[in-house]
């Protein structure tokens, strides 16, 4: 591995991140330069439900200024992510899109856990928890992340949907006027809502107790300087922390005042003054439920987790006895719903072999990133049965889209999910909501590797392991081979074949033939699949 430079950029509710990192042979990286810009994505969103016309044009260029900037410096690769406010609008595909087209970034929507899992990351590599657990609290824009977790590892993942823009956008909207005890009462019960159920899981496990408490995000950091500036007459340094007294103090400080008083307030972002209280209504009521007596303020977040996370999957920290992050979320997912593991492995080492001979006489285009998701699909292709065999497989899109899983983006789960939707019965087609939602790249995905789980799946029909092995050849420009190498007689499993031969022919463009080679005494002919 050569020198580089890697771009990460967050696009948040409140504010779009930069950073530029130098990345090392060895794996060691060096900052280059940070930026951040402010542009409320979430204004106006929480109550509509979808990003408003001027915060989206102003995060799209902000983005593009960013993009360029990476660019410029001789960036290897941008990574982008997206967090709250994309995540729950109804047009985020929009905003995507218009990402893709002005600023040429591909961006990956990543879910509420993910966005914990990766604050850990990025906070934990830089506090010495001394072999002790901690409990990490992010506050953004549009989600709060709670973690419990140690140096290496996070136990406990939540996302509150609440954040400080919209706490302000639900109960502090065009107050310019000091807030009163009863408004000031409604953000806290609000939260107190909210977090109800975290909270109870967090105090009722004895494996989640925890010895720190660590803040980040932009707010907590303000609250905190504000605090040292009113109590110590000073700035902060970095082993100052936030004590819940002296944070109760700050709020009722900050609610006598006006907005534009409080943004004369010594320590305090004046960007951040008609939100701050909504952040604090946050911040207090948990550290209030969780007895938290004092919070140790971490300048790291998301974009630092980001880019370990991007050094992890290189290969600097995975150990050769242990699966990837990512599979290790597929299959306690898997294993959680009770599934047949044995015929999951199975059926995904069919299609693998399917979806690398198909390469290989370029059927497609595709690479490992395709590969991999294909090979989760199919682990988890039959998850649904838990609940009914009956439409089973809409019951197992169901879960894949819900669980959360760790290490993906919202566009991998939606692929996964889709594909084990579409491994028996339909294909996929623009009037299913659910296909017609992903961009048209995605939807070519989906199609192609349907179609290798279909066929995996019907060679494994009887869980039996009969089809011992499977691939394409080359048979004439307008036809492929199936080739499969069968213990004994797999006729079963040809006449599944048969039924995912039109969806074949209309993803490739090309007849299939299969020719089952069995170990017995005489050795079949080739069968034409037929449509019938």
């Amino acid at each position: 591995m050569t020198e580089r430079i890697l771009a990460a950029i967050d696009i948040g509710t409140n504010s779009v991140r930069l950073q530029l990192v130098r990345i090392q042979p060895n794996g060691s990286y060096t900052i280059i330069t940070k930026r951040k810009e402010a542009v409320r994505l979430g204004e106006g969103e929480f109550r509509t439900h979808r990003i408003q016309p001027e915060p989206m044009q102003r995060a799209v260029l902000v983005c593009k200024k960013f993009a360029d900037m990476a660019r410029g410096y001789g960036a290897h690769e941008i990574l982008a992510f997206a967090t709250a406010a994309t995540r729950e609008a109804e047009n985020k595909r929009e905003f995507l899109r218009k990402l893709k087209e002005e600023a040429g970034l591909h961006v990956r929507v990543i879910s509420g856990k993910e966005e914990a899992r990766l604050i850990h990351l990025g906070v934990s590599s830089n506090f010495n928890l001394d072999g002790e657990k901690g409990l990490f609290i992010d506050i953004g824009g549009g989600s709060t992340e709670l973690i419990v977790g140690d140096q290496q590892k996070a136990y406990f993942l939540d996302s509150l949907r609440v954040g400080a823009i919209q706490m302000s956008s639900l109960f502090l909207a065009h107050e310019t006027d000091p807030i009163s005890t009863e408004r000031y009462q409604l953000c806290t019960s609000y939260v107190r809502d909210i977090s109800v159920r975290a909270i109870q899981n967090i105090q009722s496990n004895q494996k989640l107790s925890f010895k720190y408490s660590i803040g980040s995000s932009g707010t907590i950091e303000n609250l905190c300087d504000i605090a040292i500036r009113m109590f110590h007459n000073r700035r902060r340094e970095p082993e100052d922390v936030l004590t819940f007294s002296e944070l109760r103090k700050v709020v009722r400080h900050l609610r006598s005042l006006s907005l534009e008083e409080r943004r004369q307030v010594d320590g305090i972002n004046p960007h951040r003054a008609d939100i701050i209280l909504g952040g604090a209504a946050i911040i207090e009521t948990l550290m209030e439920s969780l007895n938290i007596k004092e919070l140790h303020i971490s300048d790291r977040g998301l974009w630092d987790g980001m880019l370990i996370d991007y050094l992890e999957r290189e290969g600097t920290t995975i150990h050769e006895d242990e699966s990837s992050f990512r599979a290790s979320s597929v299959l306690r997912l898997g294993r959680a719903m009770g599934f047949n593991e044995e015929h999951a492995r199975n059926v995904a080492e069919l299609a693998l072999a399917l979806y690398d001979s198909a390469g290989d006489i370029d059927l497609h285009p595709y690479g490992e990133i395709e590969r991999e998701l294909l090979e989760y699909a199919c682990l988890l292709h039959d998850i649904g049965v838990s609940l009914s065999y009956n439409n089973h497989q809409t019951h197992s899109y169901y879960f894949i889209r819900n669980a959360d899983l760790l290490g993906f983006d919202q566009r991998e789960i939606d692929i996964i999910a889709l594909t084990a939707l579409y491994h028996r019965k339909k294909y996929p087609k623009k009037k299913h909501r659910e296909f017609n939602a992903l961009d048209e790249e995605a939807q070519e995905i989906v199609r192609t590797l349907c179609v290798f789980l279909s066929i995996a799946e019907s060679l494994d029909r009887s869980h039996m392991r009969l089809v011992r092995q499977a691939r394409f050849a080359p048979k004439s420009d307008r036809a492929v081979l199936l080739q499969l190498d069968c213990e004994g007689e797999c006729m079963l499993e040809i006449w599944g074949v048969e039924y995912h031969e039109k969806a074949f022919r209309r993803t490739f463009k090309k007849k299939l033939v299969v020719e089952p080679i069995a170990h017995a005494e005489a050795e079949p002919a080739p069968v034409e699949a037929s449509s019938s």
